[in-house]
């Protein structure tokens, strides 16, 4: 069951019943063309994805949820784990009436988008996993908390306001418990085996990700169906501090147009298969 709480700049927010669980959305009222949904990472709802959310408007409906247990949706018991997440997204496209949809994640919401392509693949019509974090690289959980620590000082200040309420009411044992799940994530391996047509979209100072060497040595490895995207200067939190420049290289390569160099933002190199 639907209900709209008003609509305003061309969105409306909405809340769902996922699974007994009232769930906050953020949708556009544009209905054109396949839906995507941003998935946002851990201990953070998903306002700070709205900036790419809202370049990508004119493509069609998109959607941006509060998963259970985040952000403006109802709190839980127990915090979901990865595979449960992946459960309430089908849920939510149910919810939303979505055969299927493009899924648009950052950080633990590429892992999510992971887990529902290699769980339910005909409920995704592309990926689009924007610093899938998780894996090798971010083992042990120490090493991890470093990375993060020195992706802080790499973000844009404005995101400040926009995250610490999140992590201040999601809590730091709760926090702290999924960003280790995230770490032991296979990023890697689920990556170069997916199922649907995806594109992996990494910034450039992100200390979350591997090395250039390493991110090449990927891209061999990659199907053909699989493009990996470089956007300079960009640190974790993409969606939020690059807006233009990933919603352009979203576009191109649903457009299936992202292998022409020249028309792709400034700033953008493709590395991977396109």
């Amino acid at each position: 069951m639907k209900a709209h709480r008003g609509p305003g700049d061309g969105w409306v927010d909405e809340q769902l019943q996922v699974g007994g669980t009232s769930v906050y959305c953020r949708r556009s009222t544009n209905e054109d063309g396949v839906p995507l949904v941003h998935l946002h990472g851990f201990a953070i709802s998903g306002a700070y994805l709205m900036p790419t959310a809202r370049a990508l408007a004119a493509r069609g409906v998109n959607v941006v949820p509060d998963l259970p247990g985040y952000g403006r949706s109802e709190r839980r018991e127990r915090v979901l784990d990865i595979p449960g997440l992946a459960e309430s997204t089908i849920a939510i496209l149910d919810g939303l009436e979505m055969d299927k949809a493009v899924l648009v994640g950052n950080s633990m919401g590429c892992a999510i988008s992971l887990e529902v392509a290699h769980r339910a693949p005909e409920r995704v019509h592309r990926l689009v996993l924007v610093s899938p974090a998780g894996g090798v690289h971010n083992q042990p959980l120490g090493r991890a908390i470093g990375q993060l620590g020195r992706d802080v000082f790499r973000e844009s200040t404005r995101m400040f306001p926009v995250a610490v309420p999140d992590y201040v009411r999601f809590g730091p044992l709760n926090g702290l418990r999924l960003f280790g799940e995230l770490t032991r994530f296979p990023s890697l391996e689920r990556l170069v085996n997916t199922p649907v047509p995806t594109v992996a979209v990494l910034g450039s100072r992100d200390p979350l990700l591997p090395s250039p060497d390493r991110i090449r040595e990927v891209a061999r490895l990659a199907p053909e169906h699989l493009t990996i995207a470089v956007i300079d200067r960009a640190a974790h939190a993409v969606n939020f501090s690059h807006p233009a420049e990933l919603a352009g290289v979203i576009g191109l390569w649903l457009d299936d147009a992202v292998g022409d160099g020249s028309l792709l933002p400034r700033g953008v190199r493709v590395v991977g298969a396109t």
